[in-house]
C-alpha cells in the first residue's frame, strides 16, 4: 500500500518578494526529501519564476487577490502548484530568441516559462474553465530519466 503524499499550503499576499517564502519553502522540503544540491536549486528558480509569473500576470499586481502555493510530497516526487486568479496562459507560447534578447531587439524579459521548463520534470499551466482562476503544475522527480 502506497501512503497518501503529504500536502503543505501557502497562501501568500500578491506582493513581490513573498516569491522567496515560496522558494524557501520548497527548497526546505526537497531536501527533507533527499534531492541533490542542484535540483533543489533548480526546483528554487523554477518556483520563484512561477510566483512571479502568478503575481505579475496572473493577478496583474492586484493585492486584493492571492497565490496559493501547494506542495505534494510523495515517496518519487515533489508536486507544487502556484495558482492565482488570472486567466492562465492565452494562445501558444513562443520560444524567444535568446539572441535579439541579448542584443536588445527584444524585450529582456519573457523567459521564466521556457526557464521553468528548462528546470523541473513536468510542467503544465491549467485555466480553470469556471473562469476560478488558474495554476502553473511543477513537478520534479527524486530519480528523474535523463537528469541528475
Amino acid at each position: 500500500m502506497t501512503p497518501d503524499p503529504i500536502v503543505t499550503e501557502l497562501r501568500l499576499p500578491t506582493r513581490l518578494g513573498f516569491e522567496k517564502v515560496a522558494m524557501h519553502t520548497a527548497a526546505s522540503v526537497a531536501e527533507i526529501m533527499g534531492f541533490s544540491s542542484d535540483r533543489v536549486e533548480d526546483l528554487k528558480t523554477a518556483v520563484s519564476e512561477a510566483c512571479i509569473n502568478a503575481i505579475e500576470h496572473g493577478n496583474q499586481l492586484n493585492e486584493q487577490l492571492g497565490v496559493v502555493v501547494t506542495m505534494s510530497m510523495s515517496l518519487e516526487s515533489l508536486e507544487v502548484k502556484i495558482r492565482d486568479h488570472g486567466q492562465g496562459v492565452q494562445g501558444e507560447m513562443q520560444m524567444p530568441d535568446i539572441d535579439r534578447k541579448m542584443m536588445g531587439e527584444e524585450h529582456p524579459r519573457g523567459m521564466g516559462m521556457f526557464l521553468i521548463q528548462a528546470l523541473v520534470d513536468e510542467v503544465e499551466y491549467v485555466s480553470e474553465q469556471s473562469g476560478g482562476g488558474s495554476y502553473a503544475r511543477l513537478v520534479i522527480h527524486l530519480h528523474p530519466e535523463g537528469k541528475n
